[in-house]
Order: C-alpha cells, then sequence, then structure tokens
C-alpha cells in the first residue's frame, strides 16, 4: 500500500511539473522577441543560479561526489544548456502549437534513456500506449501541413532528445542525491558559462520592455528552470521514470491550450479529439508494468 502512495504522489508531481513546463514555450515566445535568444535561453539560467546558490547555503548541503558531478553535467547539458537555448532559437519563427506536436515525442526520448540509464525495461502494454500516443501526434502534425523539417524543427528535434537524456538522469539521481537537488546543482555547474554571453548581449532598450516580456522571463527563470524540475524529478523518483513520462503527452495539449489563452492561437475540434486520444493512451499505460533490469554480480 505504501508503494501504491508512493506512485500516485509520483504521479501527482509530475502532473505539477507538466503543466509548469506546459507554460515554458508560450511564456519563451513572448520573452524572446523583446529579450533575444541569448538572454531568455540562457539568462533564465543566470537568474535561477542566484536563487539556487542561496537556497543551498542556507541548506548547507553537501558538494555531490565525482560520480553524481557527471550525472549532474548531463543533466545540465540537457536541462540548462541545451534545451532552453535551442527552444528559445526556435520560438523566434514557429507558433507554440507547432512546438508543441514535437515536444510531445519526448516521454518516447525519456523512457528510451530510462532503459539505457536507469535500468527501466517498460512493458509491452508501455510501449503499445507510447504508440499509440505518438501516432495520434504524428497525425495531428501532419493535418496540419507542417511540411517540411526546417532548422527550427531540427533544433526542436535536438532539444527534445537531450532533454530526455537529461530527464531520464536526472530521474535516476534523484533517487540518491533528493529531487531539487539535481536541478539545483545543475544550475550551478552551468551558469558561470553563461555570464559572460549574457552580460555581452544586454542592452539598455531591454529595461523598456513590456510587462508580460518580464513576468514571462522570470517565470522562465523561476518556476521553469527551478521550481518545475523540483516537481519533476520528485515525481519520477516516487513513481517511476517510464511510467511518469507518460503524462507528458498531456503537455502539447496544455501548451496549445496556454498559447490561446495568452497568443491568441487558433485551437480547433481536431486538436480536442487529438487530445481526449493522446490522454487515453496515458490512461492505458499508467498501469503497465516496468521492471529493472537485473544487475551482474560485481557490475558498478
Amino acid at each position: 500500500m505504501q508503494g501504491e502512495k508512493r506512485e500516485k504522489l509520483g504521479l501527482l508531481l509530475g502532473l505539477v511539473g507538466v503543466i509548469c513546463f506546459s507554460l515554458t514555450l508560450p511564456a519563451t515566445r513572448i520573452a524572446v522577441e523583446h529579450f533575444g535568444t541569448t538572454i531568455v535561453g540562457l539568462g533564465r539560467t543566470v537568474v535561477a543560479a542566484m536563487l539556487v546558490a542561496v537556497v543551498l547555503l542556507i541548506r548547507k548541503e553537501k558538494l555531490p561526489s565525482p560520480r553524481q558531478f557527471k550525472s549532474l553535467l548531463i543533466v545540465a547539458i540537457g536541462a540548462v544548456l541545451g534545451f532552453p537555448l535551442l527552444t528559445s532559437w526556435a520560438m523566434e519563427d514557429l507558433p507554440v502549437s507547432h512546438g508543441a506536436v514535437e515536444v510531445a515525442l519526448l516521454p518516447l526520448a525519456t523512457a528510451g534513456f530510462a532503459m539505457l540509464r536507469a535500468g527501466e525495461i517498460p512493458s509491452l502494454k508501455f510501449w503499445i500506449s507510447s504508440a499509440i500516443g505518438s501516432l495520434a501526434v504524428i497525425i495531428y502534425a501532419l493535418h496540419l501541413g507542417f511540411g517540411s523539417l526546417q532548422y527550427a524543427d531540427l533544433a526542436l528535434l535536438t532539444a527534445v532528445i537531450i532533454l530526455g537524456l537529461s530527464y531520464a538522469e536526472g530521474g535516476k539521481l534523484a533517487k540518491e542525491l533528493g529531487s531539487w537537488q539535481v536541478i539545483a546543482w545543475a544550475i550551478i555547474i552551468g551558469a558561470p558559462f553563461f555570464i559572460i554571453p549574457v552580460a555581452l548581449s544586454m542592452t539598455t532598450e531591454m529595461l523598456h520592455a513590456p510587462i508580460q516580456a518580464w513576468i514571462s522571463f522570470i517565470y522562465l527563470a523561476v518556476v521553469s528552470q527551478f521550481l518545475a524540475y523540483v516537481a519533476w524529478y520528485s515525481g519520477m523518483a516516487l513513481g517511476g521514470i517510464a511510467r511518469v513520462s507518460q503524462i507528458q503527452y498531456l503537455q502539447p495539449f496544455l501548451m496549445i491550450l496556454f498559447a490561446t489563452l495568452f497568443l491568441h492561437e487558433s485551437i480547433t475540434y481536431f486538436t480536442i479529439v487529438i487530445a481526449v486520444i493522446v490522454v487515453f493512451s496515458v490512461i492505458f499505460g499508467k498501469g503497465a508494468s516496468v521492471r529493472k533490469k537485473v544487475e551482474v554480480a560485481g557490475e558498478g
């Protein structure tokens, strides 16, 4: 029963994380128009690092071990550098609805890396539910007629791959280091490298940016870059990486909903139908068994 409660809490925290992440692309689209790619993609980490440093000092957290540092470096490359920078660049040219359907492939990337990095082996039922969700997303993309891949599309797909690795690595590490500590240390690792390019990109015109641009940037720095990851990694640590990752199928449609509310992008009945199918795939896969690889004695 205790294990069942842990799983339910993990799924709930995962949902909170997904809702927070779903506002990332809309907020990025608003902020990047006024601040540019470098400030939005890297500057959010510099701001988040200030908050994180205070928290780490107050709590007197001990430094990660060399082995943990290697995993944190992977998290930093994906969640702190790659995804924010690539999506900021892509959102200069693409509507949020476009980006949302490509980000929907993230659960498959996460589950695949989970097998490699965390030793989880999803069952056939899990892969069937993943295939249903992915197929729905592909049909949705084809219906919208996005056409051939552009450089912005390639940037988003690359962002999805490296973030999938980061999610899986962070979810594994969260079990021993702590959920919020994973993203906190990853931010601290990445921020020093971003200070100079961010400083060089700052202009006096930023001071005249509208209030919605500043709110979007602050949201990206405080919530998208830190607090959302706390909920997300906690969820994966409690509920299992592959299983909790399926909640991400809701993310593209939440993104489209938020894009409709804040950016006035249109939403169609077809989008709603696809959303229902994707939600069904999440429900179908929720009870799928996920087993651990058997470790061979003597392996490190």
